[in-house]
């Protein structure tokens, strides 16, 4: 075991991954020599070469078209988006073309990408690099959407995205990528892309949340444990879509409340389709309102940090809403 932080757990699981299989390659903007604007990449090209961590036109039509092309001649392709915010030019390319290619071919295609995008807001990032994209994806069959927190989730879980036979899209928020730390283990392990994690038991109300709102529900899970008595579990999807609908409702019916945070915004989002679940399959079990806290319904994040600290669900917002549903 070693402490990592969440970019370093994703670059080890990459390299680990491009060591094992000669067919693994990244692909992306300043992926190469730069090693990424992140520097998640960096000292790979210097590892595998320029044709196994390749550069690429600012384009991300052409890196994911290009990703699906070289999927179904035997290469297993790990496709940057510098910014989540700018995969909107590759949309059709991972939802008409990725996502469907096994399902029109009967099963006789698979598609073995990965496609990976930092989103969340960050300050500075303003309206073009702080952008929550998830839910534009997950009405999309035959792709997976992947957003883990935790550095030995995310470790596992790239290692299991690029060993899926078919379109993933992995998603890290960048916020955590140097905060987050904790120990991870050093010899090869997956986690399936599947399965929710229970990061904390409770009995009073269960909170699902993922990226940076997770990480805050947490703290402040102890904070009114140790403050209140209220007992919160805590869930992460890990897995956006499809959703692991078992762990959530089983965690649903023990406490009989929940609460859906997110940095999207709410309108379509992730925390709405968990909230309909809930509702749906189980009502009986339920002593107070399903609750959900995001993003406003404005286009993005502000560069003037008021603005920002606005648009984000901040502690105060959060542990307020957890107040409010326990005691309801």
């Amino acid at each position: 075991m070693t402490e990592k932080n969440l970019l370093q757990a994703i670059h080890d699981g990459l390299a680990e991954e491009m060591r094992s299989d000669d067919t693994v390659m990244v692909m992306g903007e300043d992926v190469g020599r730069a090693g990424g604007v992140f520097r998640v990449t960096q000292g790979l090209q210097e590892e595998f070469g320029p044709f196994r961590v390749m550069d690429t036109p600012l384009a991300e039509s052409l890196i994911v078209g290009s990703a699906i092309g070289l999927s179904v001649n035997g290469m297993r392709p790990v496709a940057e988006i510098q910014f989540a915010d700018f995969i909107p030019p590759a949309f059709d390319q991972i939802v008409s073309e990725a996502a469907r290619f096994y399902y029109r071919s009967n099963g006789a295609w698979n598609v073995p990408i990965t496609i990976r995008a930092p989103y969340g807001v960050v300050p500075g990032g303003a309206l073009y690099h702080s952008q929550s994209v998830e839910a534009y994806f997950c009405n999309t069959p035959g792709l997976k959407v992947v957003a883990p927190t935790f550095p030995a989730d995310a470790k596992a879980m790239i290692k299991s995205a690029i060993r899926d036979p078919n379109p993933v899209l992995f998603l890290e928020h960048k916020r955590t990528y140097r905060l987050i730390k904790e120990d991870v283990p050093d010899d090869d392990f997956e986690v399936p892309l599947s399965k929710a994690r229970v990061h904390r038991e409770g009995t009073d109300l269960t909170v699902v949340s993922y990226g940076l709102t997770l990480y805050t529900a947490l703290q402040l899970a102890q904070k009114i444990s140790d403050e209140e008595g209220i007992e919160t579990e805590v869930v992460e999807p890990r897995t956006l879509y499809p959703l692991d609908r078992e762990t959530i409702l089983d965690s649903v019916k023990k406490t009989g409340k929940i609460l859906v945070i997110s940095e999207a915004n709410l309108t379509g989002s992730v925390a709405g389709e968990i909230a309909s679940i809930v509702a749906h399959e189980a009502f009986e079990w339920l002593d107070g309102p399903v609750m959900r806290l995001g993003a406003p319904d404005i286009p993005a994040a502000a560069f003037a940090k008021p603005m920002m600290d606005f648009f984000v669900p901040s502690a105060e917002k959060i542990e307020s809403a957890m107040l409010e549903l326990a005691r309801y």
